[in-house]
């Protein structure tokens, strides 16, 4: 574990893809930072919407699955350009029904077969469907007709997401307290240890409530969801004291070389500095489904250390920054990389560039 990171070696640990960023300052430059990435499209008509970035190992992969399907006389479900570079659905494939289960199929194909076994191999699989849009930064459209009008493109195995490099979203909370007196602030924040079981970051600190934002599902909903799940906090509790506070956005690499370009939406729930007993309780998060292994309330010294120490899940420790700088401990008279870190911590993805 390291033990002097700095705010915006954190930022820089999570947002550390170099993808159209040859002046990025990464902590821990890739070695797959020289890999050609080439464009997923939709369809291949010239106005069709970028919507992920595949890695050269995927792009032969597809190449593959076309000529298997060529010596079966079925249809082709890719249409392959190397020349621009450019790869999209295949013609045929143009609504989000079809597109849906042409994923579902090749995606669970792999899976049994052992093929990219380290990210949606069966050990990593969440049978969980993601929404991908035709905008990534648009609405978060699911209609219930098949219509391809909307913004919504089709679902995806949560695993395999970034197998295509396409945008994922989720909801982060933070449950916290600030108790003032007349010379100071102290700020307290309920810190959950993730469960040693857990298929990603076992082990890691987190945010006091988090996850996925599933397909079909609200960002309020899912939050409501995560609370039950994850803290035994009930949907009466969050409605009345839950309160969306913005987002980030991020482009993050894995350390086999996976994209996963990411977009998290911010919840603050607080407890009043004079809460009395029973509410201090109502607000107090508990382990309910095997996730967290337990919740300790910390004080933000103590939060820092332990960020500084790498103890934290790379993005949650992002969400917690963005807490510091929406409270006001994280200023620029006290943090040199202010600014690094705000627009750091706001990325587009470099997405008209796809």
């Amino acid at each position: 574990m390291n033990s002097d990171l700095s705010f915006f070696q954190l930022v820089q640990r999570c947002d550390n893809a170099n993808v159209h960023r040859p002046n990025l300052n990464s902590a821990s430059p890739s070695s797959f930072d020289s890999e050609v990435l080439v464009p997923l499209y939709l369809s291949p008509s010239p106005s069709s919407a970028a919507i992920g970035l595949l890695r050269p190992v995927i792009v032969e992969q597809l190449k593959l699955e076309n000529e298997e399907n060529r010596k079966n006389d079925r249809k082709q479900l890719w249409a392959i350009d190397i020349d621009k570079p450019r790869i999209t659905f295949a013609a045929w494939v143009d609504t989000p029904s079809l597109r849906t289960a042409a994923m579902k199929e090749l995606c669970e194909r792999w899976r049994d077969s052992g093929l990219f076994s380290d990210i949606c191999g069966p050990k990593k699989w969440r049978a969980e469907l993601y929404p991908v849009y035709k905008d990534p930064f648009g609405p978060h459209e699911h209609p219930e007709d098949d219509s391809d009008s909307s913004n919504f493109a089709f679902d995806l195995e949560r695993s395999a997401c970034a197998l295509f490099g396409v945008v994922t979203y989720g909801v982060h909370m933070t449950i916290y307290q600030e108790i003032e007196t007349k010379s100071s602030r102290k700020l307290m924040i309920w810190v959950p240890t993730r469960a040693k079981t857990k298929q990603t970051w076992p082990g890691y600190l987190d945010n006091s409530v988090a996850g996925g934002i599933s397909s079909g599902m609200g960002f309020f909903e899912s939050l409501v969801k995560e609370c039950m799940e994850e803290a035994t906090i009930g949907a009466d509790v969050v409605n009345k004291y839950a309160r969306c506070a913005g987002c980030i956005s991020y482009s993050f690499r894995t350390s086999t070389g996976w994209l996963q370009p990411e977009v998290e939406y911010v919840y603050d729930m607080v407890i009043p500095p004079d809460a009395d007993p029973a509410l201090f309780a109502l607000l107090t998060p508990k382990p309910l489904d095997g996730e967290v292994e337990s919740f300790d309330f910390l004080d933000q010294t103590s939060v820092i250390a332990k960020m500084r120490a790498g103890m934290f899940k790379n993005n949650c420790a992002l969400v917690l920054i963005d807490l510091f700088i929406r409270l006001g401990y994280c200023t620029p008279d006290n943090e040199p990389d202010y600014m690094k870190i705000i627009t750091r911590m706001h990325g587009r993805f470099e997405y008209e560039r796809w």
